[in-house]
């Protein structure tokens, strides 16, 4: 038969749409015609494909050749067509049966020897083909990651021959079986090697119970970072899901190994990082930190040295939970599900408020340095707290002061969330703000004054309400009292700058 089909998968955002191969040999001049809106490494692929039919020591058919790659209007990027393209030629040519390719994708890089190089983005493929009940056929070192996919049955080639091989039930190939290495758990550091600050670990607690946002200011040296990098030891574990979309993310960005997925991400990006570079772009839509970052924590430290415009693209974000990067081909959605923890320094120089007197900032510069937060980015940010200097003098460390004590009482809170909302208390939309954080008549009109003194915006007034239903909750109590929002109060400045 001069016609074969082959299923492969490409690579919008993190999505894996399906593209069908589709291979026909007519009489004529030897050529290769490639239609189906191929980009320039997908041309190329024709005459790496040519090689590596040839150097396995296969027959490339003197033919005219006609591929497409279907649905036509679908842009296709990269070299994972390599293999479904190569056993799509050789189906149409009788050297690989065409029904053994009926129920199976193909990805994979093909080297001119005919060796099968990993491709980015086999998760979102993985798990594409398992909804699809295909069977996955992957190079080795990608087998893996695919396997990621529970219950989907995927086949590790090392080189194009080895795919003929099975296919023509001449070597047939087990099915891959994990190692589980992906599976090795790497330790967070621990919440009782920062020294004293009790009032920002306490904060760190309530921002992990809640999934709220939190910024710290103090001066230089306080622990800013450090507390900001247990966070992620004090949330909960990924459930599957989620750990599957972290992963999936990291498979589509290739720059972060997969060796302990099933944490949550923890992203430093510099502040002289560009828009793009946060939130995601290119020609090609690529995910940004942010989506680096989704189900884990965003970390900014010296949050006004960044660009103020690129600080403002963060406020849909943080109120959606997912990105949307538009271009003149391309719209593709990113999730983008973070918690934000951000650092600043109380003023340029870094030492205002020292008893000692080292700042030299006039109440000018120190303004004009705040207001480079916009007052809509630090209204998204539940929590504010001032970080003092501690003693030098080294404390012994307290019981229940790490992070196994703290995590147990993150865990509490969060699971009485989910069995009365389904999500955390940061993510709570009006109905259900109304519905689980009401205050008596008198707190309420307690509260309506305190927002009046200090001037809180409606959109800060509702986030104090959900700090104060996670204080609440870290005391296993169903009613918000008088001393939760007080406590919440604490943690909001008078007026966005």
């Amino acid at each position: 038969m001069s016609l074969s089909i082959v299923h492969s998968r490409a690579q919008v955002g993190v999505e894996a749409p399906a593209v069908t191969v589709e291979v026909h040999l007519a009489n004529g001049l030897p050529s290769l015609t490639m239609v189906g809106l191929p980009e320039a490494a997908v041309k190329e692929s024709k005459d790496r494909v040519r090689s590596a039919i040839i150097n396995s020591g296969l027959q490339f058919p003197a033919r005219r050749i006609t591929l497409n790659l279907a649905p036509a209007d679908l842009p296709k990027d990269g070299g994972r067509f390599d293999l479904a393209i190569a056993l799509g030629i050789l189906s149409a040519s009788v050297q690989v049966p065409t029904l053994t390719l009926d129920d199976v994708e193909c990805l994979g890089e093909l080297a001119l020897s005919g060796a099968v190089r990993a491709v980015r983005g086999v998760l979102p493929a993985a798990l594409a083909a398992r909804k699809a009940g295909r069977t996955l056929v992957v190079p080795r070192a990608n087998a893996e990651e695919a396997c990621l996919a529970s219950g989907l049955k995927v086949i590790a080639v090392d080189h194009l021959l080895e795919a003929v091989a099975h296919f023509n039930g001449h070597t047939p190939i087990e099915p891959y079986a994990s190692n589980g290495l992906l599976y090795a758990s790497k330790p967070y550091p621990d919440l009782n090697e920062v020294q004293g600050q009790l009032a920002a670990k306490r904060a760190l607690l309530i921002a992990a119970a809640g999934a709220h946002n939190l910024l710290f200011s103090g001066p230089p040296g306080t622990g800013k970072t450090l507390l900001a990098s247990r966070l992620p030891g004090l949330l909960p574990p990924l459930i599957e899901s989620e750990a599957l979309e972290v992963a999936a993310i990291q498979s589509v960005a290739s720059c972060v190994p997969l060796s302990h997925w099933p944490q949550r991400p923890f992203r430093q990006p510099h502040h002289s990082a560009s828009g793009p570079a946060l939130v995601g772009g290119g020609s090609k839509p690529q995910p940004g930190e942010i989506t680096l970052a989704h189900h884990g924590v965003l970390f900014l430290d010296e949050l006004p040295e960044f660009d103020r415009k690129v600080l403002e693209v963060l406020r849909e974000p943080l109120e959606s939970g997912h990105i949307v990067i538009s271009r003149a081909k391309d719209r593709v959605r990113f999730p983008a599900r973070f918690q934000l923890v951000a650092a600043m320094n109380p003023c340029p120089c870094g030492y205002l408020g020292e008893p000692s007197g080292r700042c030299t900032c006039t109440p000018d510069m120190v303004q004009r340095y705040r207001n480079k937060l916009s007052g809509p980015l630090l209204d998204r940010i539940d929590l504010h707290l001032t970080v003092a200097r501690e003693s030098t003098a080294l404390n012994p460390i307290k019981a229940g002061d790490d992070t196994a004590s703290a995590s147990a009482l993150v865990a509490q809170a969060r699971e009485r969330q989910q069995q009365r909302q389904g999500c955390a208390n940061a993510f709570l939309d009006l109905p259900g703000l109304r519905q689980h954080c009401a205050l008596s008549k008198a707190d309420e009109g307690w509260l309506e004054s305190a927002c009046e003194r200090l001037t809180l915006s409606l959109r800060a007034a509702h986030r104090l309400l959900k700090v104060a239903r996670t204080l609440a909750d870290l005391e296993q109590v169903d009613a918000i009292g008088r001393s939760h929002v007080a406590e919440a109060l604490q943690y909001r400045p008078s007026a966005p700058s």
